[in-house]
């Protein structure tokens, strides 16, 4: 015959197994926007530089800028890069713009993570302005096309890591946030909208 286990022997055991899976939960919900935060700082795997004005200094050395959109598993928006490469001079400012759009009938928040590569050169690459500053919000059916304003910083070709670099790559990728009662009334994308 086996004994009834005793309760308090299994509040010991429930309570710190649960403990960790509501801990593993909060840690898989804050992972994104934590290592976006890590990267911005640190400037990490190609994280990119924010200035308030573009570079006085433009070199006659170019570089060609490459774009590319994507969203997460189970984000419903449709996102892509409007603006085909670039061929920019070193410390020559530049616009590119992104186009997302909501099909689903349901408003939806997001926020864009983003790096460049090659990673060497994300000290480099500086922002302007940027929709990936803020969380974007997209009505039912909406459509916005979304700027970012940048340059690459001339100290580029001081540093022996991007010496041959030709090619950089401007990558964002689109997560869900949770959406605000500001946002449900009619907040909208940074961006101009498209019909």
């Amino acid at each position: 015959m086996s004994a009834r286990p005793n309760p308090a022997d299994l509040r010991r055991t429930v309570i710190p197994l649960v403990a960790v899976g509501l801990g593993m939960a909060a840690m898989a919900w804050a992972a994104v926007p934590l290592y976006n935060l890590f990267c911005r700082v640190t400037g990490f795997a190609g994280t990119t530089q924010v200035a308030t004005s573009g570079s006085d200094v433009v070199l006659e050395r170019t570089v060609t800028v490459r774009f590319d959109g994507s969203t997460v598993r189970g984000m419903a928006w449709e996102f892509k890069p409007v603006t085909k490469p670039l061929e920019l001079r070193i410390g020559e400012t530049a616009i590119a713009f992104f186009e997302a759009y909501n099909p689903t009938d349901r408003v939806i928040a997001g926020t864009a993570s983003y790096n460049v590569s090659p990673f060497s050169v994300g000290g480099y690459f500086t922002k302007i302005d940027c929709f990936c500053f803020t969380e974007q919000v997209l009505q039912p059916g909406q459509r916005a096309v979304m700027p970012v304003t940048f340059y690459i910083d001339p100290a580029m070709v001081d540093d022996a890591e991007t010496e041959g670099v030709t090619t950089i790559t401007l990558s964002y990728t689109f997560f869900e946030t949770e959406l605000d009662s500001q946002a449900a009334l009619g907040q909208t994308v940074a961006g101009a909208e498209v019909n």
